[in-house]
Order: structure tokens, then sequence, then C-alpha cells
């Protein structure tokens, strides 16, 4: 291949990945009206309010806030209620709604579900892999 095949290549991937780029952002990105479960619009609101920036989940996300994985069993519902509708001096009032709050409560309860998020809480087992520990029924 010589010199100029290989220029020739690189204008033609040029000018694809420029018409894709145009292609891609010129498409509407406007989000339908959101509907799904009281977890999946929590998880969106979680989203648009960019939670992770400040709070983690499963040890991932920042360090302002306290990890939220394993919040609504450890502190309850009303604990976290209370907090999303006045905010704290630390954490900003997000103005939600009733609904917003319910939403957003409930993908905590989704994410509390699925397991521990404390490392130190986890085993693990001589092969490497890693053993979540038995949730206690009706926390």
């Amino acid at each position: 291949m010589n010199h100029y095949n290989k220029i020739g290549i690189l204008i033609s991937l040029a000018i694809l990945f420029s018409v894709y780029t145009v292609i891609l952002y010129s498409k509407n990105t406007e989000y339908p009206a959101v509907s799904g479960t009281s977890t999946d619009r929590g998880k969106r609101i979680w989203q648009e309010k960019n939670c992770i920036a400040c709070h983690q989940i499963y040890g991932l996300g920042g360090y302002l806030g306290p990890d939220l994985t394993n919040t609504y069993s450890e502190k309850g519902k009303d604990y976290i209620m209370a907090f999303l509708k006045s905010g704290t001096q630390v954490m900003p009032d997000f103005n939600l709604s009733q609904n917003e709050i319910n939403d957003l409560t409930e993908y905590l309860k989704s994410i509390d579900a699925s397991g521990t998020g404390r490392p130190g809480k986890l085993k693990i087992n001589d092969d490497g892999t890693i053993e979540q520990p038995e949730k206690i029924p009706g926390r």
C-alpha cells in the first residue's frame, strides 16, 4: 500500500466520522414523557440531578455524601424522604415533588435489595469470588 492510498483511506475515514457525528447529534435528544415503574423514574431523577457526583452506589461515585447502597435498610424510608424533601446544609434542596421523592426512594430501595455496597461486609473466597452476606428479612 503506497503513501497516497493511506492518505485516501485516512481522509475517507475522517469524512465518514464527520458525517456520522452530524447525523448522531442532529437527532432529537428530547426524552419522551417519563414512564415505567417508580424505580425507573427514580433512576432517571438520580441521573438528571447528578446524585452520583456526591454520593456513591456500590462504592462508586463522589465522596462528598455517603454511600447510599444500603441506606434504605439501614435508615429507613422516612429518613430518606426527609432528606430529599428539604436537603441539608451540604445537600441542596432540589425542590422535588412528592412523586419525585417517592420515585427516588423506590430507586434507593431497589438498589438496597440488590446486595451490600460496603466492601468490608463482603466475604472474599479463596478462589477470588465475592460472597454477598445474607440480608435480614424485612430490612
